[in-house]
C-alpha cells in the first residue's frame, strides 16, 4: 500500500471551514425558527447573516478553485451500474464482507454515490439555499426588483426545506465518513493530514 496525498491543503481548509460555517448556519437558522434559544432571536439573525456572507464568499472562491484546477471533474456522475454496485456494497456487502466495487485514487476521490450526492448538493440544494436566502434577506427590495408577486412565506418555506436537506446531507456525510473506513476514523484523519493509503 502506498501513502498518497489525497487532499490538498486548500481542500482540507475548504472542507473544515465549510463544515463549521454550515453547522453555524443550521444552528442559528433553526433558532430563528424558534426551535430553541442559544443566542437570542436578534443575535441569531445577525450571526446567520454574517456567517451566510462568509460562506457565500468561501463557496465562490471554491467554485473558482474547482474550475481552474480541473477538480470539478470529480463530480462527473458515474454510470447507473456503478452507482448500484456501490449501493449494494453499502447495503449488503459491507456487512457480509464483500469487496469494495470502487478504487479511490487522487484522480477519482469520490465513489459513484458520493459523486451523485455532491453533484445534487452543488447544482440543486445549494443554489436554492442561496437564491431563497438572498430573496429572504432582501425582501424589502422585491417591489423595486419586480418581484412583488412572490410570497415571503413560500420563500421562507423553501429556504427551511433546503436547510433540512442540508442537515440530511450532513448526517449522511458524517455517518458514512465515520463508519465505512477500514481504519477507525480513517477518512477523518485523511481530511486532517491530507494523506491516505492507496491500495496498489
Amino acid at each position: 500500500m502506498a501513502r498518497v496525498q489525497m487532499y490538498t491543503r486548500f481542500e482540507r481548509l475548504w472542507h473544515w471551514s465549510q463544515a463549521i460555517l454550515v453547522i453555524s448556519m443550521l444552528i442559528t437558522g433553526f433558532e430563528i425558527h424558534g426551535l430553541y434559544t442559544i443566542f437570542g432571536f436578534e443575535q441569531a439573525v445577525d450571526l446567520h447573516i454574517i456567517v451566510a456572507w462568509i460562506l457565500l464568499g468561501l463557496w465562490v472562491f471554491a467554485m473558482f478553485w474547482h474550475l481552474t484546477t480541473g477538480e470539478w471533474k470529480q463530480y462527473i456522475p458515474s454510470s447507473a451500474n456503478k452507482m448500484m454496485a456501490m449501493a449494494r456494497y453499502y447495503g449488503v456487502d459491507i456487512i457480509l464482507g464483500g469487496g469494495v466495487p470502487y478504487k479511490k485514487t487522487r484522480q477519482q476521490k469520490l465513489n459513484p454515490l458520493e459523486r451523485m450526492e455532491l453533484l445534487l448538493l452543488n447544482v440543486l440544494i445549494l443554489p436554492i439555499v442561496w437564491i431563497s436566502g438572498l430573496l429572504y434577506l432582501f425582501y424589502t427590495s422585491w417591489e423595486a426588483l419586480g418581484l412583488g408577486s412572490l410570497s415571503l412565506g413560500t420563500v421562507a418555506l423553501v429556504h427551511t426545506a433546503m436547510a433540512f436537506a442540508m442537515l440530511v446531507f450532513l448526517v449522511n456525510h458524517l455517518y458514512f465518513g465515520l463508519t465505512t473506513s477500514k481504519k477507525p476514523l480513517g477518512y477523518v484523519k485523511a481530511l486532517i493530514t491530507g494523506y491516505e493509503d492507496e491500495k496498489g
